[in-house]
């Protein structure tokens, strides 16, 4: 394992990474306004009452994970997620409240029935969708970032340290799976260094404490664009899936989230609020629960 090259240097990649979290401006793109369209009646019917009782769509998040959460300035959660969930909460004629927790509690309390939704850049895959069932959002993969020069190679990693997010696919099922398959092709594994949060670990990978960093590719993008030159996209977005609300198997909420998102959709305002913080592919150009359209198979 590599350690910082200096107190000098962790604190100077930490003011880079910065941008993340805040700026002057407030932490969101410039250019950036609120867009919350208006309820629509027939889609708020569909709310089930225990969720439209109190009238606030409760969902959970753990910042930062920029670009679709983080905190500005003054500790608001932001990003284009909770720009995308508010709206979504307003077409079904709700309000929204975001909750700060940790990553890995985030599915057990909607699971509880102490959130409604988890909004935290959950992936829809398989595995969670016999617990949970997933309004789709966005088209992501995997991707990869390095120093500039550090000639890593993803699918040729045994022996290296790369830092994830703790419990996310990147460390499940990226980074974990290849140093397996390092130690049965009778090389070294992967030293997988795990943090709690995406910003830590991609400045891991910017101080030199990890040869590089694995995370889902709008949340390296956002990291090596405010590294100031400091890392680098490396290799080829892989394993491309999409991004969910989470809320409990089988309930009527989904159906109601995802009529609101097709809403979002339809009149231009899913586009623009990706827009506005500089995301243009990955769209969907229908309403998806598990991956499917709305009342496909």
């Amino acid at each position: 394992m590599r350690h910082p090259t200096s107190t000098f240097a962790a604190l100077a990649a930490t003011s880079l990474l910065a941008g993340c979290v805040t700026n002057a401006e407030g932490g969101t793109p410039d250019g950036w306004e609120p867009i919350v369209p208006d309820a629509v009646p027939e889609i708020a019917a569909m709310v089930p009452p225990d969720v439209a009782a109190d009238g606030v769509l409760n969902v959970g998040a753990n910042p930062p994970f920029a670009p679709f959460e983080y905190k500005d300035s003054t500790g608001n959660i932001i990003g284009v997620e909770m720009d995308l969930a508010r709206a979504v909460a307003a077409v079904m004629g709700m309000d929204f409240h975001v909750d700060d927790m940790d990553f890995s509690m985030i599915l057990p309390a909607v699971s509880a029935g102490s959130l409604d939704a988890g909004s935290s850049g959950f992936t829809d895959n398989e595995e969670r969708q016999k617990s949970f069932d997933f309004v789709d959002f966005l088209y992501a993969g995997v991707q990869w970032a390095a120093q500039p020069g550090a000639g890593v190679d993803p699918d040729n990693a045994c022996g290296l340290t790369v830092a994830v997010q703790r419990t996310t696919v990147s460390d499940t099922d990226d980074v974990r799976p290849k140093s397996e398959a390092c130690e049965a092709a009778g090389k070294d594994p992967i030293t997988v260094l795990a943090f709690d949060t995406a910003d830590n670990a991609a400045l891991a990978a910017l101080v030199g404490r990890a040869d590089a960093y694995s995370a889902d590719s709008p949340v390296a993008a956002w990291a090596v664009e405010r590294s100031d030159g400091k890392l680098e996209m490396i290799g080829d977005m892989f394993d491309a899936a999409p991004y969910g609300f989470a809320v409990p198997k089988g309930s009527p909420l989904a159906p109601a989230m995802a009529a609101a998102m097709q809403h979002l959709i339809d009149t231009g305002d899913y586009a623009r609020i990706l827009k506005q913080w500089n995301i243009t592919s990955g769209l969907l150009d229908t309403a998806l629960i598990n991956e499917h359209p709305v009342g496909g198979k």
